[in-house]
């Protein structure tokens, strides 16, 4: 692996269970199996990218976290800080929607091996010896109380020793059952971060900052609205140095168009719009947007355009790699940031 100082990344990684050829969990009566999580998913996006990351979590110490080890390390994902322990890997279910049926996801996680760690659980110093930067999202916190008493350990110490620190907000109502409301407890955890990620209403469910006159239930996205989020985001958190915007307009489950923007307290920088149809698999599209900023800021300086048109093009292509994960080369990125999007042969 290259001596270039690694990204760290941060959260739960489950077992993905999801019924064939688009049927519904009713229906099914086999579940193609592979493992998945958020913060997983960037740093298997990186180590595609060709960046040092390794992620870091709890699992139980059986043939499922063998096996999840194993198949973080086929995508060049370091594994050697992960922590054994604990009783269970956390499940969930992914039914595929198609057309104008949406995806639909349920949730086996209570008292997984990641949600019953605690502050203390973590060697901080260790996990950061060979870091740049650390990355986490909110869903980590929102797994349980311990949970979000490691991140927060965890963001300290990523900032006492000077790493880089970024957030996906990734609101998820069906994990926020432990007693704090997540403005409460991301509110203290923000504080620790340079780069904030959020897709269109993430700011808003978190911290009540919407974008004016967007209605993402009506498929109304627009980029310039955003903006605003980011300024008032900046003015609750001066820490901030960026704030990135994952913008997706749903015509259906099968068809979508694709942007995102960046704003660094002075200007807003709009990346392309990618109209993706059909669909392979929208999961995980988020975190490969995630890993395109991380590349773009570790890579292209101060040229934010670059930037937010990187983390598009990157995320756009996920959507059509089946599973959460971006297996996607730096070759095909900037392929399609040239405008090759006919989709022909390459031979």
């Amino acid at each position: 692996m290259s001596d270039e100082k690694k990204v760290v990344t941060f959260g739960e990684i489950m077992l993905r269970l999801a019924p064939p050829n688009h049927l519904r969990i009713v229906q099914a009566r086999t579940f193609e199996a592979i493992y998945a999580g958020a913060e997983a998913n960037v740093a298997a996006a990186l180590a595609s990218l060709g960046v040092p990351a390794d992620f870091v979590t709890r699992l139980p110490p059986n043939d499922l976290g063998d096996a999840c080890i194993a198949y973080l390390r086929q995508y060049g994902v370091g594994t050697e800080k992960i922590v054994r322990g604990g009783d269970r890997l956390g499940i969930y279910f992914l039914e595929v929607g198609a057309a104008q049926r949406p995806n639909k996801v349920i949730y086996d996680r209570a008292h997984s091996a990641f949600a019953t760690v605690s502050a203390g659980t973590f060697d901080w110093d260790k996990i950061f010896s060979d870091a740049c930067w650390f990355h986490w999202t909110g869903i980590t916190p929102a797994v349980s109380q311990g949970a979000a008493e490691a991140c927060l350990e965890g963001v300290k110490k990523a900032k006492e020793k000077g790493l880089t620190v970024s957030c996906d907000l990734n609101y998820r109502a069906k994990l926020w059952k432990w007693g704090k409301t997540p403005s409460e407890v991301m509110g203290e955890l923000v504080k620790y971060v340079d780069v904030l990620v959020a897709n269109e209403e993430d700011a808003e469910k978190v911290f009540g900052i919407k974008a004016p006159g967007v209605d993402v239930t009506k498929g109304e996205v627009r980029a310039e609205a955003y903006e605003y989020v980011g300024k008032e985001l900046m003015k609750r958190f001066p820490n901030l140095k960026l704030v990135a915007i994952s913008l997706r307009t749903s015509i259906s489950a099968s068809h979508n168009k694709w942007s995102g923007a960046l704003y660094d307290g002075k200007n807003l920088y709009i990346g392309p719009t990618y109209d993706i149809i059909p669909i392979v698999d929208r999961v995980g599209a988020g975190d490969s947007f995630n890993a395109g900023l991380i590349y773009g800021i570790l890579h292209f300086g101060d040229d934010k355009q670059k930037i937010i048109n990187f983390a598009v093009a990157l995320s756009c292509l996920k959507h059509t790699i089946y599973g959460d994960t971006c297996v996607i080369k730096l070759q095909e990125v900037e392929r399609l940031m040239k405008g090759i999007t006919t989709g022909r042969i390459v031979r």
